[in-house]
């Protein structure tokens, strides 16, 4: 009989270059292989099991959702749905949700809903949107035409036009292309995660954002990965005192199921009307009570945490043997390394910890609330593998 690994080898579509790992359980931030090896998981599936494997909170309240509806459609009204949907907007002070099933999902859902609102104040052709280089919005045609990296375009031409791309931390790049330009929305990641793991310089935000409310242009955040607790604040623009016109977020919203989130300002909530927009499983009750059992657990000592946690990787790696900088916000860090990052991380897999990588650093996207004693094993794993052979 072939193992998995080798049945996913055959069936499954070439899409992903996985690491040697077979895995079959997990509980908290430990993980286990099919040998019974044990890893430290400091990825968290991308940013997406918020408060790790099988929290045993989070498994009831998916079981007992399970055991009722497991789903209807959005032609009917559900609690878990209509329960996050108030949570998220008491928490963030915006008006209104749209439940999808993806991050790329929800940025479809902002993108729509800047040209429509453009379209409807100031003409047809006000459906530009700047994002910024390096950025990464999705993997759609669309998405991917936001994501500013050119790398992830040169197979899938032509993409959806529409999309400029501004250097980030460059205010006055970002501006003299808007005024060159009929610009509907400005969208950016508060923390470039597939970038490289880059935090915007707080400068930058509050000048493009007092400009864009200026001109009338939205102001577009996506939280897919900064969201959701990930930067220390429940989203990553709360850092900047800045206030979005729309927020779209996903990974760790659903704890480990699949759902995304554009949530928009008062500004532009009933842009969309019936018929605009829709997901046949965009707020489904089990992900939904999922979500909503996530975010009754981010409260401002869970995240202090994350802001303590985020402080002491960054104080035992930054200056060390091998390292060259220590990049990002709260649980979302990038480690240049004087070794190539990849090589890190498969020394690390094989003492035990699982890392990731972004460009050529090393990305560690722990779960919110790891427990400090495997915290501190796993930074001192990362910190040994890293000096390994690397001379002063």
């Amino acid at each position: 009989m072939k193992s998995f690994k080798q049945q996913d080898e055959q069936f499954v579509a070439h899409t992903y270059k996985r690491f040697p790992v077979e895995l079959v359980s997990g509980k908290g931030s430990l993980c286990y292989d099919v040998t019974g090896k044990e890893y430290i998981d400091m990825g968290s599936g991308i940013a997406v099991n918020s408060l790790g494997f099988a929290n045993d909170g989070w498994v009831a309240a998916v079981s007992a959702q399970l055991g009722t509806l497991q789903h209807t459609s959005n032609l009917y009204y559900t609690e878990p749905c209509a329960t996050l949907a108030a949570e998220l907007c008491r928490r963030t002070g915006l008006s209104k949700v749209f439940f999808g099933n993806s991050g790329a999902e929800a940025n479809e859902c902002a993108i729509k809903v800047a040209r429509k609102y453009a379209a409807e104040k100031k003409g047809a052709e006000y459906y530009h949107i700047i994002t910024l280089e390096n950025s990464f919005h999705g993997r759609t045609v669309t998405t991917l035409a936001a994501t500013g990296q050119a790398h992830y375009h040169e197979q899938f031409l032509p993409l959806t036009p529409g999309f400029l791309h501004a250097p980030a931390n460059d205010a006055e790049a970002l501006i003299a292309l808007s005024e060159a330009n009929k610009v509907a929305a400005i969208m950016m990641e508060p923390v470039q995660g597939e970038g490289g793991v880059h935090a915007l310089e707080a400068d930058f935000v509050t000048r493009v954002a007092a400009y864009a409310k200026e001109k009338d242009i939205l102001l577009i955040f996506d939280e897919v990965q900064t969201g959701n607790g990930r930067t220390g604040k429940l989203y990553g623009y709360m850092h900047y005192g800045v206030a979005p016109d729309i927020v779209t977020t996903a990974k760790g919203l659903g704890g480990g199921l699949p759902l995304g989130a554009c949530l928009l300002s008062e500004k532009v909530e009933g842009v969309l009307s019936y018929g605009d927009h829709g997901s046949t499983f965009g707020g489904n009750p089990v992900c939904a009570a999922g979500a909503v059992y996530v975010l009754s657990q981010l409260d401002e000592a869970l995240l202090d945490q994350v802001r303590e946690k985020s402080a002491y990787i960054v104080k035992n790696l930054t200056g060390a043997k091998g390292v060259r900088s220590v990049s990002g916000m709260g649980l979302m860090l990038g480690i240049e390394t004087e070794k190539p990052a990849a090589d890190v991380v498969s020394a690390c897999m094989a003492q035990g910890v699982l890392c990731l990588t972004a460009k050529h650093k090393v990305r560690l996207l722990p779960a919110l609330n790891i427990p400090w004693a495997e915290l501190e094993r796993a930074v001192a794993i990362i910190k040994s593998v890293i000096a390994e052979g690397v001379t002063e």
